[in-house]
């Protein structure tokens, strides 16, 4: 059995903090994977995770996506992460927030909390009541839900790797599956339906579902069909880790371009995907426009100007996708060493200008 140090230690992690306060039910847990570009950003998600060891390997996964998300997006930021275990339709109160709150407070600016899955605006504008750093509220300096602009540079993104696949970019007739319809997946479903898109979608959830196919014509599918329909485009908008060997094989489409992190669960699926001649677009490089979003608040938000940045998510897919393909590595292969060379060009600049200080 792995033990809990060494977990941490295998996915290269700088600080894990286990948060607790029985009073209010809160159990968290915050990790810090890498703060070499900045201090480490990412969302709170609120899940009823099976036991303590799930919920911290995907904290864990998580915090390092964000590390690789901010050097591909080219922000001075670091990777963080929080998971709070519980189910956040019963659970979530005022109280077990604001203790969240205070124990963000307590790290001092070296985690920077936002909203994720199980969470919203509203409770970021709690959890600031509590702390300095918290992005992504609606209360004064907020960018308020981050999800729009999540699905934006989902959109963008699938339409560079629709060009890159031979499909051209226009989505007019593209039939795109889209698994999981909460506020990024129901964002994405709107800009598709204005491109012309012909929508499949499921959840686990039918109040989400029913929403998509009154407003969108979307065609209802269940949730395990999702993954053999005949389509142009996969969009995974869930949870992660459902990329794998038991639905791999099952794929049906030409691209796979979502907003799910962690949608590979083993790094050999993402070899048997470019075996199977399915680009995918790296999630972390395609889902960056949420992250763009809440930090672009700790220089004083500006609409138009992240938007600019959003819509550069193009350029980004398009320049992996060529990367992986001369190289003859997967995509996600290709990001990582993006992100890699950023954060190796970033710590040698400041052993440069320690160095410099120090003759």
């Amino acid at each position: 059995m792995v033990g809990i140090f060494q977990e941490i230690e295998g996915y290269g992690h700088e600080q894990v903090v286990f948060v607790q306060d029985k009073n209010v039910g809160l159990k968290a847990i915050i990790g810090i994977h890498n703060t070499t570009l900045g201090p480490g950003l990412g969302g709170c998600r609120m899940w009823p995770y099976a036991d303590e060891s799930e919920a911290l390997r995907d904290v864990l996964r998580l915090s390092r996506g964000m590390t690789y998300k901010a050097a591909v997006a080219g922000l001075k930021l670091g990777g963080g992460k929080a998971v709070i275990i519980g189910d956040s339709r019963r659970e979530k109160t005022p109280e077990l927030l604001a203790a969240f709150g205070k124990a963000v407070e307590r790290l001092g600016g070296r985690y920077i909390t936002a909203e994720d899955v199980g969470m919203t605006v509203k409770d970021i504008d709690l959890i600031r009541t509590q702390t300095r750093f918290a992005v992504g509220g609606s209360n004064e300096g907020g960018s308020g839900d981050p999800s729009i602009m999540t699905a934006f540079g989902v959109f963008q993104g699938m339409k560079a790797a629709l060009k890159f696949a031979g499909l051209g970019e226009e989505l007019n007739d593209v039939r795109v599956a889209v698994q999981g319809l909460g506020n990024v997946g129901y964002h994405l479903c709107s800009y598709l339906s204005a491109a012309g898109a012909k929508l499949m979608v499921t959840d686990i959830y039918p109040a989400q579902i029913e929403r998509v196919v009154q407003e969108f014509g979307a065609t209802p599918v269940a949730p395990d069909e999702i993954y053999g329909l005949t389509c142009e485009v996969f969009a995974p908008c869930a949870l992660g880790a459902i990329l794998n060997t038991r639905t791999i094989p099952q794929l049906r489409c030409k691209v796979i371009a979502g907003a799910a992190n962690n949608q590979l669960e083993k790094e050999s699926d993402g070899f048997e995907l470019l075996k199977r001649g399915i680009v995918c677009a790296p999630d972390y490089a395609i889902n960056g426009g949420g992250l763009i979003n809440v930090a672009d608040e700790l220089d004083g938000y500006n609409k138009e100007r992240v938007l600019a940045k959003v819509t550069k998510i193009y350029d980004t897919i398009d320049s992996i996708l060529t990367w992986s393909d001369r190289e003859g590595i997967p995509p996600h292969v290709a990001a990582d060493r993006l992100a890699e060379r950023r954060l190796l060009d970033a710590r040698l600049k400041s052993v440069d200008c320690c160095g410099a200080r120090g003759s």
